[in-house]
């Protein structure tokens, strides 16, 4: 793909793949379309709704989230007024394979994950380094 926006704004294009990054991710992982959503403004960020249910939180959906500074995590669903609950984050690669996520996902959900990093660390972010590697997620 060749480099059609300047460095500066990288939106549409980190859009158009960050969509089709997303989708891949949601085949992996068994969740349709309508469980997925992303959004792109001072953060590029997404979100699965995971159908399996954490076994120490039973009652409360889990979700799986990403953003581009601190990466993949599997989540709890809670109230606004509540702490979020992470079960695990996925290591520091931004844009791991969607096959690598769907592992993480099971793993995570299974208790597999013996000291899986749960900290809310972030990584600065580059755009610039995102959308390329974004763009072979472009159809």
């Amino acid at each position: 793909m060749t480099d059609l926006w300047p460095v500066e704004d990288r939106t549409w294009e980190m859009s158009l793949g960050l969509a089709g990054y997303l989708r891949a991710v949601a085949v992996a992982v068994g969740v349709p379309d309508e469980g997925t959503t992303f959004e792109i403004s001072d953060t590029a960020t997404a979100y699965l709704a995971l159908a399996r249910r954490w076994p120490a939180r039973p009652g409360r959906d889990l979700m799986l989230v990403w953003s581009e500074r601190a990466g993949w995590a599997v989540s709890v669903e809670t109230d606004p007024d509540e702490a979020p609950i992470t079960i695990a984050r996925l290591g520091d690669d931004p844009l791991p394979r969607p096959e690598t996520v769907a592992r993480f996902v099971a793993d995570a959900i299974d208790h597999r994950l013996a000291g899986a990093r749960s900290s809310t660390a972030s990584a600065p972010s580059n755009r610039a380094f995102l959308a390329r590697g974004l763009a072979r997620y472009i159809t």
